[in-house]
């Protein structure tokens, strides 16, 4: 290989990843917080950089695109999309309501949704849900992909889902179960390497088929 080609993929793969890891969740003792949490915990140990957010940072008024046209993009939703640029990837760690999104982050991807050029669009990002449930909030990360996926992202296939999770916690915020321990970090582990292959090797990019439907604005 030649040298110089070398040293610049040598250079470009050791640049930090950035990630912002956000709670769907508005809850002070919220389970999806200690998820996203120990989330941005193996992040870093696995030499991210994490930053950090909870939904309640980002609270805008409800859906209306009259409020868009006449006093344009809420505050709130300024700065999300500001912070959703400056990162890599993201991660969110959302409750199950219903069998599906919480309406305050579903409301702010609507207003997301607006914004041009789309800032979802390209961005890769993985899902993950702690719940009391059996299922784990499984049923409501499905639902999450498809707002998510229609505006462009790259929602990473393996989704985590931590069932009986107010039973699933150690005092110090890690999993009490070995195996699912091991399984959310190797998840956020594979998730990290292709966020890095994509950002060092743009090259190795895959072509994806696009959707066939409409195209995110």
């Amino acid at each position: 290989m030649d040298v110089q080609l070398d040293s610049a993929i040598n250079s470009a793969s050791h640049q930090a990843l950035r990630f912002l890891v956000l709670s769907g969740s508005q809850q002070k003792a919220s389970l999806n917080t200690k998820l996203a949490k120990l989330a941005g915990t193996i992040i870093q140990d696995g030499g991210g950089i994490v930053d950090w957010a909870t939904i309640s940072d980002f609270l805008a008024p409800g859906f209306n695109q009259d409020f868009m046209n006449d006093q344009g993009t809420p505050a709130p939703v300024e700065t999300f999309v500001k912070r959703l640029e400056a990162n890599d990837a993201f991660v969110i760690a959302s409750p199950e309501y219903n069998a599906s999104i919480p309406g305050v982050l579903k409301n702010t991807i609507d207003w997301v949704s607006l914004v041009k050029p789309q800032p979802f669009n390209g961005k890769h990002g993985l899902l993950l849900s702690a719940s009391p449930s059996m299922v784990g909030g499984n049923r409501g990360l499905w639902a999450l992909r498809v707002p998510l996926e229609y505006l462009g992202a790259r929602v990473f296939p393996e989704m985590f889902s931590l069932a009986v999770a107010h039973k699933a916690f150690a005092a110090d915020g890690h999993i009490l179960d070995e195996k699912l321990a091991n399984r959310l970090e190797s998840t956020i582990r594979s998730f990290m390497e292709l966020v890095d292959a994509v950002k060092s090797y743009p090259c190795a990019k895959v072509a994806r088929e696009k959707f066939p439907g409409e195209h995110p604005q």
